[in-house]
């Protein structure tokens, strides 16, 4: 085993890049840089329009490489399942969109890796705290309602864990 070079990046889901900030970076190590984003692309394209967070390690010596993909920031998910570009400057009186609460269990599970919860139900609640700081309401209610309901058992049917 060689030398290691580890490089964190963000990247634009499915559409890596050669030029920077790739390039520069790995450039130096040897690596085939066509190869590392052929493998980027790959491991992003389901998360197209989304910043991605990235790791490559590169031995120097043997020129292997491992790419490490984190899932892009809660925010970023809901925007996405939502279609909309950013969220709500007033979060008060102005709503960008409203999920169902399929979307919200599809972000949780997307973000459950990240997130310090034991629980799909865990991670859903945290979903519905972004949202709130977002202005999205959940299937047309206030988040919050959305939470309350879910401390009920309302949301059990779609919550229980396989």
């Amino acid at each position: 085993m060689g030398k290691k070079v580890t490089v964190d990046v963000l990247v634009d889901g499915g559409k890596a890049s050669a030029g920077p900030p790739l390039g520069p970076m790995l450039g130096p190590t040897g690596v085939n840089l066509y190869m590392v984003v052929q493998k980027i692309n790959e491991l992003t394209k389901d998360f197209a329009g989304l910043k991605v967070p990235v790791k490559v390690t590169v031995d120097e010596e043997t020129k292997e490489f491992w790419v490490e993909v984190g899932v892009p920031p809660t925010s970023a998910l809901i925007l996405k399942e939502l279609g909309k570009e950013k969220g709500s400057g007033d979060t008060k009186s102005n709503k960008v969109g409203d999920l169902k609460m399929e979307q919200v269990i599809k972000v949780a599970k997307a973000k459950m890796s990240d997130l310090i919860v034991k629980s799909l139900k865990a991670a859903v609640k945290t979903v519905l705290g972004t949202c709130v700081s977002m202005g999205v309401t959940v299937e047309g209610k206030d988040p919050r309602e959305v939470q309350r309901e879910i401390d009920e058992g309302k949301w059990d049917h779609l919550l229980s864990e396989e």
